[in-house]
């Protein structure tokens, strides 16, 4: 095989819709919209799940259970390795985290997950640990101590 030979496989490339156009390609005047109508319009067309004003699907069938997604508890995640802007044996709060722009609003929680190395030694506070972020803090001579 010579790379002047290379060849898609069969049926893996179309040809692109050139619509309006006329001369066969068979999507000329309405484009393949039909007549008129909202579908027609530029920009027309309908949200997903509307139904004509018909009391869409979801909203016809009865809501039972309950939910938790209301009432969980969300916390900020923070990497390790975000945590080495700090120079050593500093103590990280989530007041500290917050000053220096790793975390936007505290939610219910600071959560420290274990993503990177840390170089640095370090008091972490915050209100849960995965198990590799106390690992590595505690590898790198730090403390964990949990809110």
């Amino acid at each position: 095989m010579k790379l002047h030979e290379l060849r898609p496989n069969d049926g893996s490339t179309k040809n692109r819709k050139r619509v309006g156009r006329g001369h066969g390609s068979g999507l000329g005047k309405t484009s393949g919209k039909g007549h008129k109508g909202q579908n027609a319009r530029s920009g027309g067309g309908v949200r997903p799940g509307f139904e004509g004003g018909q009391m869409p699907l979801h909203r016809r069938l009865p809501k039972r259970g309950f939910n938790n997604s209301r009432f969980a508890t969300e916390y900020v995640i923070v990497n390790i390795k975000d945590l080495n802007v700090f120079e050593n044996d500093t103590e990280v709060t989530p007041e500290l985290l917050k000053e220096n722009g790793l975390i936007k609003n505290m939610k219910d929680g600071v959560k420290i997950l274990g993503d990177g190395e840390l170089e640095k030694k370090l008091t972490v506070k915050a209100h849960k640990f995965s198990k590799s972020a106390v690992e590595k803090i505690e590898s790198a001579g730090g403390k964990v101590e949990v809110i």
